[in-house]
């Protein structure tokens, strides 16, 4: 749309000191003859577009009309920028590269964020992060078919409300229609996701606190569950239980106690384990021991020799 492109090529203009027409006609796919009516209607609007001659001329928008500096300090800007960019690359968003354009208008020389944000990785699903955000954009419903925790595939239709990322994992806050209810939707349980044609009317919230479904209760009566790592598992160990309680020992070795409740209920943790391999142990209660010795049994079964 013009308005869209008009508003995206000022923060063009107040992001370059100078820009030529073909670079923007590049930019915008049109030709530089719709980049001077562009410029005529931008400078119509009040805008002081000035126009530079010469081999390296092009357009500028004149300095005392850019925004004041001292309206964020540089930690603010470099801090917001550092998270736009990080989000622009998973969500393929020109949007979001536009309102990281305008901070750069304000972008202290010479000053640096301290720290890089990368949120994309080969697991990330970014086709269904775009599906998603432009379905709550759209507030369209979206139907998939959800893998619960115990395998269960359910049909849901939601209402989607708004993508969450905490724990380097990606959610999905909406009204299921199907439970009647809020709930959260981890994407990567998501299957034959597709957004629907109709659009809903219902207002809603945001989570006021998204942090707490996905936090597991305390334990009513917790039971000290202690796991020894080889020195060669160290750092693997740590990636997985830097939170926990933890005991070194002199040969290198570490011992990591987990407080919880019954195996039954605690299951997540024997699969963890095995796939330690041999540098790992559970060394007590005898109870957890004997849970994952049946688990290891059953997957040596499947194994067996099928002569």
């Amino acid at each position: 749309m013009k308005i869209e492109r008009l508003i995206s090529m000022i923060y063009m203009l107040l992001n370059h000191e100078v820009i030529s027409a073909s670079e923007l006609a590049e930019k915008y796919q049109v030709s530089q003859r719709t980049i001077y009516r562009d410029i005529d209607a931008i400078c119509a609007a009040g805008i002081p577009v000035v126009s530079y001659q010469g081999v390296n001329g092009g357009y500028g928008i004149m300095e005392t009309y850019k925004l004041d500096k001292s309206l964020l300090n540089s930690f603010d800007i470099e801090t917001l920028l550092t998270m736009l960019n990080s989000l622009s690359k998973v969500f393929m968003d020109e949007q979001t590269m536009d309102t990281a354009r305008k901070l750069q208008t304000i972008r202290t020389e010479g000053a640096g964020p301290g720290m890089i944000l990368d949120i994309e990785s080969r697991w990330t699903p970014q086709g269904s992060l775009r599906l998603l955000k432009s379905a709550i954009k759209s507030r369209k419903p979206v139907y998939m078919e959800y893998i619960g925790l115990k395998g269960e595939r359910t049909c849901r239709t939601v209402e989607p409300v708004c993508l969450m990322y905490k724990n380097r994992t990606w959610y999905l806050y909406g009204y299921c229609r199907t439970r009647s209810d809020y709930r959260e939707f981890r994407l990567s349980r998501m299957d034959r996701l597709q957004a629907l044609p109709d659009t809903f009317h219902r207002q809603h919230a945001m989570p006021v606190q998204s942090g707490e479904a996905f936090n597991r209760p305390e334990p009513a009566d917790p039971v000290a569950v202690r796991i020894r790592f080889s020195p060669r598992s160290l750092a693997r160990a740590l990636d997985y239980f830097h939170d926990s309680e933890k005991t070194h020992h002199p040969d290198g070795s570490l011992t990591i106690t987990l407080h919880l409740s019954s195996p039954e209920e605690s299951k997540w943790l024997f699969p963890v384990v095995a796939s330690f391999g041999e540098e790992a142990e559970i060394e007590g209660p005898e109870e957890w021991r004997g849970q994952l010795r049946n688990m290891l049994e059953n997957m040596l079964k499947k194994y067996a020799d099928r002569r």
